[in-house]
């Protein structure tokens, strides 16, 4: 390990000087020093395939350091007055409490397509197959029954959309209100 200790030889008055400069603490700046040789030691036969020693024994040194750091980092006590954050959750997440209602409202037909396409991800093949129906018929099947499903959400939620044709905003629906 004479490419280590060369390495070291060459290097280590300028890592100390490095160390001490950011930590400001000798005998901090002694136990990086010897946390670093040990781990070039431990690279064994690697560190000696090194291309640039100096460049390695840094960036290792600079890595330490930034964890080191990141673990002491001062931490500011909160008052306990204060009030959690208000968490906003995106308009169309919040109209999924619109669908259960909604959905049993459909033709058994409809709510069957919805419930096993897209709902409980059974492939519109299989789906076809269950049915006896082709591939085509089954996907317009469910294309109908989403358009369906889409006009009783809209109407019975007062669903909005955006310009980009996205939900904006919604009315929540009295869950034991029927639709009409």
């Amino acid at each position: 390990m004479t490419c280590l200790t060369d390495a070291w030889a060459l290097h280590e008055a300028e890592l100390r000087g490095w160390l001490l400069h950011r930590l400001g603490n000798a005998a901090e700046a002694e136990d990086f020093l010897q946390d670093l040789f040990l781990k070039a030691l431990r690279q064994g036969d690697r560190f000696c395939s090194v291309n640039n020693s100096r460049a390695w024994l840094f960036e290792v040194a600079r890595n330490a350091l930034a964890d080191r750091l990141r673990v002491t980092r001062q931490m500011v006590e909160l008052p306990e007055d204060i009030p959690a954050p208000q968490v906003e959750t995106d308009a169309v997440d919040s109209l999924t409490a619109c669908l259960p209602r909604v959905l049993s409202e459909l033709s058994a037909e409809d709510r069957e397509a919805i419930t096993l396409c897209d709902l409980q991800g059974l492939p519109q093949a299989d789906y076809a197959r269950s049915l006896g129906l082709s591939v085509s018929a089954a996907k317009s099947r469910l294309q109908r029954a989403r358009q369906r499903l889409k006009q009783r959400m809209t109407t019975a939620c007062q669903v909005r959309f955006d310009d980009a044709g996205l939900v904006s905003d919604f009315v929540p629906r009295d869950p034991q209100t029927p639709y009409r």
